[in-house]
């Protein structure tokens, strides 16, 4: 990935995230908050800067991605009301995008589960894959 493609990549995650990343006073309240904290080589507050920064390559290729549970603590706990994971999930959503459309509809989606299924699992689902 060439740094202009980096660059527009993480333009794009501005974008998805609504996130202004300037806001963000680097206190680290959203990463001592995070119950994935131990488990991300990234942490929330990292996410934000590496953005502004337009390292985004490195972040698309960690698994923080995926650590993150989007509890929203992180979002609970700023200050600023910077939104760290608005960021997180812009970021994951870029990754999962060009990795094709091999998903399930929603129609198939209500055949396989069943009645003791939350719903909030299932709106976190779509809201995060289907951007």
């Amino acid at each position: 990935m060439t740094e202009n493609e980096e660059k527009k990549l993480c333009a794009e995650a501005l974008i998805i995230s609504g996130v202004k990343p300037e806001k963000c006073m680097k206190c680290g309240k959203c990463s001592g908050a995070c119950p994935s904290y131990d488990e991300m080589e990234y942490h929330p507050h990292q996410f934000v800067d590496m953005v502004s920064k337009g390292q985004i390559k490195k972040l698309m290729e960690s698994a923080s991605i995926y650590k993150c549970l989007s509890c929203f603590v992180c979002v609970e706990r700023c200050p600023r009301n910077v939104m760290p994971a608005n960021i997180i999930e812009a970021v994951r959503a870029l990754q999962e995008r060009p990795q094709g459309t091999d998903r399930l509809t929603p129609d198939e989606v209500k055949n396989i589960l069943d009645d003791d299924t939350p719903q909030q699992l299932l709106m976190a689902a779509f809201r995060k894959y289907s951007r």
